[in-house]
């Protein structure tokens, strides 16, 4: 896979969450890479996107806060994203090492009040 990053070439990749951005990245250098050089199934490259389009809901960004029960809906969107990864490993099993970093986003919010 081309990672258009310092490393020519990653075989450890992580699901992350991030506004505007696929939810695969390069674990190395952390390159976002793009999702339809993903050798996965269209079901699962879909559920994907369709989680990482959620990415921020719990933040209420016109005003720069936490929307109400943010850390929980937070916390879902982490659980669904760790599930993905699963799948996501199992599609690529031999191929790629994957892991999933979740959201901490309404928890540092949090922290501000």
């Amino acid at each position: 896979m081309q990672c258009f990053c310092e490393q020519k070439e990653t075989y450890h990749l992580k699901v992350e969450g991030d506004v505007g951005a696929d939810p695969i990245w390069c674990q190395h250098c952390q390159c976002n890479l793009d999702i339809d050089e993903i050798p996965i199934s269209l079901d699962l490259k879909s559920e994907l996107i369709e989680w990482v389009e959620k990415y921020g809901t719990w933040i209420d960004w016109d005003n720069d806060k936490i929307v109400s029960n943010g850390v929980k809906l937070e916390e879902k969107h982490n659980e669904q994203g760790a599930s993905l990864t699963i799948q996501l490993q199992k599609e690529l099993q031999g191929q790629y090492k994957v892991t999933f970093s979740p959201s901490s986003l309404a928890r540092n919010y949090s922290k501000k009040r």
